[in-house]
């Protein structure tokens, strides 16, 4: 998933005292392996790890997030179609095809980050997981209209993808669909009702805004 990521490193040093003899020891820096990783919470694949690569901007949807967002959505996905076109670790889409959904689609434009996904899928067997390298916008703009159940919309939080996605979403999800949206700021009912979508659910968690959206009859 995408928002901000920082990561600090921390390095102490000795200096030697300017009268001993005694040499200062070299300070060694230790490699960054990455960022860490997650987990799934539920489902098929429950407790299983996916790693989180150190991008710029990449952030994984919190577990009390995540939680709360598939206990709103009532636990079991089965024959849901999902689409999650801003992937990242995909950690969103995976959790979905974990909880029983047909058909998974995740979108990322970061060739390393697709690699990645495409590593999990082979390693989990995730048969209902199709990744694709696209642009997470362009992506939504390619699904039919009202063909999917659930749409995923997280995009980096320093961009300028909201809208557009937003405008996007309403037109591919189902009348009865859900499409999550996750930011750095509140949306309320009058900013998303000019994109044919209102508010069901919100939480707050941290910097974190989740929305749960539904379209306007």
């Amino acid at each position: 998933m995408w928002g901000f990521l920082e990561s600090v490193h921390s390095m102490k040093t000795r200096t030697p005292h300017s009268f001993s003899a005694t040499p200062a020891k070299p300070v060694v820096e230790k490699r960054h392996k990455g960022a860490g990783e997650v987990r799934i919470i539920g489902g098929e694949w429950r407790r299983t790890k996916l790693p989180v690569a150190l991008k710029p901007g990449l952030r994984p949807t919190p577990d009390r997030v995540r939680e709360t967002l598939f206990n709103w959505l009532g636990q079991s996905l089965l024959g849901w179609r999902c689409v999650d076109p801003f992937a990242g670790t995909g950690a969103l889409g995976f959790e979905a095809a974990s909880r029983g959904a047909a058909h998974v689609q995740v979108c990322e434009l970061d060739p390393a980050l697709v690699a990645q996904l495409s590593t999990q899928v082979n390693r989990l067997k995730a048969t209902n997981v199709h990744v694709l390298r696209t642009d997470g916008v362009a992506c939504l703009k390619q699904l039919s209209a009202a063909s999917v159940d659930l749409i995923f919309i997280d995009p980096p939080f320093d961009g300028a993808l909201f809208e557009p996605a937003l405008q996007a979403a309403a037109k591919a999800v189902k009348a009865d669909g859900y499409v999550y949206l996750e930011a750095p700021a509140a949306w309320t009912d009058e900013q998303l009702e000019p994109m044919g979508l209102s508010l069901h659910r919100h939480l707050k968690a941290g910097a974190v805004h989740a929305h749960l959206l539904r379209r306007i009859a």
